[in-house]
This record gives structure tokens, C-alpha cells and sequence, in this order.
């Protein structure tokens, strides 16, 4: 097994496939470097003397400057090298145009809808309207769990703390997720709890919701009846009673929407489960399916790359908004725009917000980009498409969930056990975290550096997906967590 890996030809540094020791003198294929200090696995090494304020190669674009002189087989990370983003910048569109290829149809065992793309699951979803029903939202969860069996997979509430005391568009980015979950292709059937006096009730959503199979969708507005849980119970009783005799049936897996999200990183998801995920998206694009990339902070030093993979200028100037006004975001509240990498990503061996950035844009493969989707906006146009959310784990998973997504792929080099309100498949960058935390991880991507090939990896995602979609449970679902986490924006009142 290799010990250092430079990912480009241009690169100044090497990554460090397991822990080393100073003084080894090891060989990275293009030359030998000897250590000057123990390097972390994960963690890079300078492959060549870095003068001060010289521009740090890695991917093969700078990911920072460094802050004083390193010397050949240094130690590069925190200590020796800043960042060298800053705010809202102008681009220029240099489209690319990257071919895609056609890729062999494939199917699924899932749940075909009379709106909208097929189910991957038969779920029974409660989802307060307000954080002021979640106690009596997950009351009726409890009770109906004796619905559970056949085509009911699963009861489930969704509790949030908003719904009231919100303004403006923060209001109404409430409003559209929860009608977006409401009609969301996994759920067979859907409680809408309300209140009744909150500012984003029943009545607001639903002009929110645009066509929906009225057979699915329950409402219940709690200050109304005598009795909240008999009334609630009776109404997911009818809905459990149309789910139990739904099947599964054969799909076609160009109806897959999978979303793609990075969290807990380290130095080798760029290098193992990242690309992993891109020749997964690239794969599944050509079969006509879609795939979804979002945190846009963490775009942030390599957007370019995703521009000029955009199909035309209309969708450029959508990124560069997007990218622009997420910095802008950042500005408002007096905030920096590179306030990231996290401590743990740090101790993995991310420097930069540009070095985390290269490496989570790797999920994207090589696609054109064909649409770019505001927060709350569902997915419109098949293949590769770019959502704004944060980088927050559950924020941008939950968001990825309602724009349409029916699963979340979700890469980690330190491990997570959360789950999202759609099956959450953990991707392990490395070996060691796979088998440590099997209880948490599906996909060990670590396996590239023990003589796997990126294409037989891909290829073998793919058919974890198709089997997850056609319902093999992932580990959040089997632990039972399942969990939703909606943007806050905005003033509280």
C-alpha cells in the first residue's frame, strides 16, 4: 500500500495514506520526500520547500497561501498556511462543456406514485406545523406504530421548532420545505398537525404544496377538536389502511433523485469517497437519473469548477448568485466567509475552506450542470443540479430531502449516526472509521487505497443505491433515527 498520494501533477503537497513517522523517506511516484515531523494520516506534506506567501497547490488549484516558509517535508496544515478567500467576486463564464456518455438502464423495486416519481419507501410521516404540536406529533407516532406491517413501512413525526413568530421569506421557507416533505414521493401518506393560531398554519402551506395526490394527505388543525389524539389516530388509520395493500414494482432508475452531502471530512474524502460519489452521479446521470450537490459554503475556492461545467450562461449567472449571495449571507450577520473548516475536519487534515471545498466538489463527478435550485425549490430538470443550503449537516440533508431527493448519499472520514427524513447512506473515506463505527456506516470508500479502482467502487454504489431504494435499510434506519432541520433566517418574534 502507498503511504503518500499527490493527487495532481501540480501539487506541492502529498496526502498521508496512514500515520508516518519523521525521518522516513518515502516515495510518492514522482520523487521521495523525507519527513521532518510525524505526519497524520490524512494530513499533507510539502513535497517541495513553499516560500512565504506563495499560492499552496493541492487538487491541483491553491488551497491558501502560506504564512511563512516550509521546508521540504514539512508538516502543511493550520499552522503554515491561510486561506485567500474573501467576499463576493466577479467570474467570467470559460464553459468546459464535459460529454457525457450514455449508461445502461437499471431499475429499482419501489413505490410508483399518481403524482410525481416513485416512493423508495411506504412511509407514514406526521409533520407539525408548528413546534407547538411536536409533543402531540410524536404522541401519534408512538400509537400508530401497531399500523406498522405490509405496505406500511414505517410511521415516523418530524418535529421542528418553527412555524410561528417567523417574517418574510424566512416564514416562507418554512412553509415550502413542510409542503415540500408533505408531498415528498416516500411518504404514502402524510398528517399535516396543526394548531391553529400559529402563523404558518394549514392554510398557509397548502397553497405551498401545488398538485397532490389527495388520497395521501391528511390535515388535523388540534385547537379544532375535542380530542387531538382520537381524531389524529382515526385519520392515520385511513391512510394506513390505503397504504397496506400497496407493492413494490420494478422502476426505472432514471426517476432516482439521490442527494450528495459531505460531513465530519477529512483528508481522504477527496481522495477515496468523494470521487466515489462522483463516478456514482456521473453513472447515474447517464442513465437519465438525477443527482443533487448542495452546501454551498463549501463551494466556496472551487466554484469555478462548477461553473464552468454549467450547460449554458443562464445556469453561470444562477451559480454565481448562488455562491455570491450565500457570502453575502455570511456578510450580513458580520461574519466571515471562510468561518470553516469544523475542529473535527481539522484534526483530519483540512486546512482551508478551499482545501474542504475541492475535495466535497469531487462529489460531483464530471456532468454538465443543469440546474441550479434556490432552498425550498424541487428538482425540475434530470442530471447534475446544485442546491443552495448550508453546510450544516441535518439543514442541507433536510433540504436535499425537499427538493425531491429520495435518498442522501452523505461521505464522512470521522463518522455520524444521524439520519435524515430520507434513507442516509454513510460513506466512509476510510477503512479503520468503517470498521471502528460499522454501526453507523454502509459504504467503506477507504477500500481505493487497499487496491480497489474509483470505477469499481462507483459501480458498486450503485448497486447499494438500487438495493437501499429498493428497501434495504441503511444504519440510521435501522438504529431508528430519523430527524428534519429546516434553515432559520431571520428574526424571531
Amino acid at each position: 500500500m502507498n503511504k503518500l498520494v499527490q493527487i495532481t501533477p501540480k501539487d506541492m503537497v502529498a496526502v498521508a495514506l496512514q500515520p508516518l513517522t519523521a525521518g522516513e523517506a518515502i516515495d510518492y511516484g514522482a520523487g521521495t520526500v523525507t519527513l521532518l515531523t510525524d505526519i497524520p494520516m490524512g494530513h499533507k506534506v510539502a513535497l517541495r520547500a513553499i516560500a512565504k506567501g506563495e499560492p499552496v497547490i493541492k487538487y491541483g488549484f491553491p488551497i491558501g497561501s502560506a504564512t511563512e516558509d516550509i521546508p521540504e517535508g514539512g508538516h502543511v496544515h493550520t499552522h503554515n498556511i491561510h486561506t485567500l478567500l474573501s467576499g463576493a467576486l466577479e467570474y467570467e463564464y470559460k464553459p468546459t462543456h464535459p460529454e457525457q456518455g450514455s449508461a445502461e438502464p437499471a431499475t429499482f423495486m419501489g413505490y410508483p406514485r399518481a403524482i410525481g416519481r416513485p416512493g423508495i419507501r411506504n412511509e407514514l410521516w406526521i409533520i407539525p406545523t408548528v413546534g407547538c404540536v411536536n409533543n402531540i406529533a410524536q404522541a401519534l407516532a408512538r400509537e400508530a406504530q401497531k399500523f406498522v406491517g405490509g405496505g406500511v413501512e414505517g410511521v415516523y413525526a418530524f418535529t421542528h421548532p418553527y412555524g410561528c413568530s417567523q417574517m418574510g421569506g424566512d416564514q416562507d421557507n418554512t412553509r415550502q420545505i413542510l409542503a415540500n416533505l408533505a408531498t415528498h414521493p416516500n411518504a404514502g401518506g402524510v398528517l399535516l398537525l396543526g394548531l391553529g393560531c400559529e402563523n404558518s398554519g394549514i392554510d398557509q402551506i397548502k397553497p405551498h404544496m401545488g398538485e397532490y395526490d389527495e388520497s395521501r394527505v391528511r390535515f388535523l388543525i388540534t385547537q379544532n377538536v375535542e380530542d387531538e389524539m382520537e381524531a389524529g389516530i382515526s385519520l392515520i388509520e385511513e391512510l394506513a389502511a390505503k397504504m397496506r395493500k400497496e407493492t413494490r414494482v420494478a422502476c426505472p432508475a432514471d426517476q432516482l433523485v439521490i442527494g450528495m452531502k459531505c460531513g465530519g471530512s477529512d483528508g481522504l474524502s477527496g481522495i477515496t469517497a468523494n470521487p466515489t460519489i462522483g463516478v456514482f452521479s456521473d453513472l447515474l446521470t447517464a442513465m437519465g437519473g438525477s443527482t443533487i450537490l448542495t452546501e454551498v459554503p463549501e463551494m466556496f475556492g472551487a466554484e469555478t469548477i462548477l461553473m464552468a461545467r454549467c450547460e449554458d450562461e443562464g445556469l453561470f449567472d444562477k451559480t454565481v448568485h448562488l455562491i455570491n449571495d450565500f457570502k453575502a449571507y455570511f456578510e450580513s450577520y458580520h461574519m466571515p466567509v471562510y468561518e470553516n473548516p469544523s475542529p473535527g475536519n481539522k484534526a483530519g487534515g483540512i486546512t482551508t475552506l478551499e482545501d474542504k471545498a475541492l475535495g466535497c466538489t469531487q462529489k460531483s463527478g464530471s456532468a454538465p450542470v443543469k440546474g441550479v435550485l434556490k432552498y425550498g425549490e424541487k428538482l425540475q430538470t434530470p442530471g447534475l443540479n446544485l442546491l443552495s443550503a448550508p453546510g450544516n449537516d441535518l439543514v442541507a440533508s433536510t433540504a436535499l430531502a425537499a427538493s425531491g431527493a429520495q435518498m442522501v448519499l452523505f461521505s464522512t472520514g470521522r463518522g455520524t449516526p444521524f439520519g435524515c427524513p430520507v434513507p442516509t447512506v454513510k460513506i466512509a473515506s476510510n477503512s479503520p472509521l468503517a470498521q471502528k463505527k460499522h454501526n453507523w456506516i454502509d459504504f467503506d470508500a477507504g477500500r481505493l487505497l487497499s487496491g480497489m479502482t474509483l470505477d469499481e467502487l462507483g459501480h458498486e454504489l450503485m448497486e447499494l443505491v438500487l438495493a437501499v431504494a429498493g428497501g434495504k435499510q441503511t444504519r440510521n434506519e435501522i438504529n431508528g433515527f430519523h430527524d428534519l432541520a429546516i434553515f432559520k433566517q431571520g428574526v424571531t418574534l
